[in-house]
């Protein structure tokens, strides 16, 4: 059976605790277990103090078959960054929208470059979402018609290194829009015209959205899925609302990251189930271990820290 992990971010000493704790041994080929398989949801890199660390380990048991892991948005957006530059310039970049987000991860390997190459190659065949018996893993939305136009388009599962190059030069390709959907979720914009003002009393322009449930008679913050703010109970107007792709209860389970959920819920539908605990403050790991149940049980999520 299956173990999805949740957001790692670089916290390679929470992650080993953790697989240590599920049972995975440490051999000469990484981390193993003689039953279960990990599974990454992506966002394995940036923020935390021991990147290198963390993609070596994930890395070593997607290769040895161990594991499988799919790529986030950090990583996408670390994918784009390289590759907009030259293999002898890789530490030596101009600022760019990426680069903050970047930043501990370009430092880590200052003195590592030909690893870091190895490693953006290995993360552009890594694919964007998972079918296995029964259930789906995505970082943030299961939008049906991107994963088709990604069936379609590229059978093989491998993205050409020259879309990734493309991606963060055409913001409105086809391509552009199904890959962000699948690893950023859908965002709810506000026109320029109106103002939405959080319990924080900040301007909000935009935030994260239930994309699985339908918007109509929703309020601002019933349609809400971000955890940083509490948006007003006003009904939202029905020529405002967003794009949704609603998720059946009959649909398979489907495990995401992304989301933050540092004061949960994680389990948000009997067949959804975010496992992004926000570690860099919860300093905790979250997992769900699936076992093939069509319902999601709460004692299945577990988490672990330092």
């Amino acid at each position: 059976m299956y173990d999805i992990i949740g957001d790692v971010h670089g916290y390679a000493p929470m992650l080993k605790k953790l697989l240590t704790e599920l049972g995975y041994k440490k051999t000469e080929s990484g981390y193993s277990h003689p039953e279960r398989k990990a599974i990454f949801v992506g966002d394995f890199i940036n923020r935390g103090p021991e990147i290198r660390r963390t993609i070596r380990i994930i890395r070593s048991m997607v290769e040895n078959g161990n594991a499988y892991a799919i790529l986030g948005n950090h990583e996408i957006n670390a994918i784009i960054y390289y590759l907009n530059f030259k293999k002898e310039d890789l530490m030596a970049k101009a600022l760019s929208k990426h680069f903050l987000a970047l930043f501990k991860t370009i430092e880590e390997f200052t003195c590592h470059s030909e690893e870091l190459i190895g490693h953006l190659k290995w993360l552009r065949s890594l694919p964007l979402f998972l079918e296995i018996e029964g259930f789906r893993v995505v970082h943030a939305c299961w939008s049906q018609d991107a994963v088709d136009f990604f069936k379609r388009e590229f059978p093989g599962g491998k993205i050409k290194k020259k879309m990734f190059r493309e991606l963060g030069q055409n913001l409105k390709s086809d391509f552009s829009k199904n890959i962000w959907t699948l690893t950023k979720g859908i965002d709810f914009k506000m026109p320029s015209d109106l103002k939405l003002i959080n319990n924080k009393g900040i301007y909000s322009r935009s935030f994260r959205l239930r994309w699985w449930e339908n918007p109509l008679g929703k309020t601002f913050e019933e349609l809400s899925f971000d955890s940083k703010f509490v948006l007003p109970s006003y009904t939202i107007p029905e020529q405002l609302l967003p794009e949704t792709f609603i998720y059946p209860e009959d649909a398979p389970v489907l495990f995401l990251g992304h989301y933050s959920r540092f004061n949960g819920p994680h389990i948000i539908k009997p067949n959804i189930c975010c496992v992004d605990s926000c570690v860099i403050k919860s300093k905790k790991l979250a997992v769900y271990q699936w076992s093939g149940e069509k319902s999601l049980l709460a004692e299945n999520l577990i988490f672990i820290g330092k």
